[in-house]
């Protein structure tokens, strides 16, 4: 069974941080692409950042700059360090996790972060 479990969401004023978890279980983790979306009221999901099976990153113009995606294969958690924060990153924030070779597709149920100004 495969689960991936975000954590680290919450109400913060502008300009803190916040670090967001994913912790994933049922995968073989390093085989596997992580990225984080987001979405807000009303909005469509997005994507946030990833980070490849090689390391390899990109990001969302929005949060360039700012976030920082990241993953320990030995714990088999995936990392999103959100500095600067602004209240238009305020959103439910889910991690994805697909496979490099089978391709396969997994969501967690998201966690939310609120940026007051």
């Amino acid at each position: 069974q495969v689960q991936l479990v975000e954590s680290g969401g919450g109400l913060v004023q502008a300009g803190e941080s916040l670090r967001l978890s994913c912790a994933a279980s049922g995968v073989t983790f390093s085989f596997f692409t992580m990225a984080w979306f987001h979405q807000g009221p009303g909005k469509q999901r997005e994507l946030v950042a990833a980070i490849s099976t090689n390391g390899s990153t990109n990001y969302a113009d929005s949060v360039k700059g700012r976030f920082t995606i990241s993953r320990d294969n030995a714990k088999n958690t995936a990392y999103l360090q959100m500095n600067s924060l602004k209240p238009e990153d305020t959103a439910v924030y889910y991690c994805n996790a697909k496979g490099r070779y089978s391709g396969n597709e997994y969501w967690g149920r998201g966690t939310l972060v609120t940026v007051f100004s």
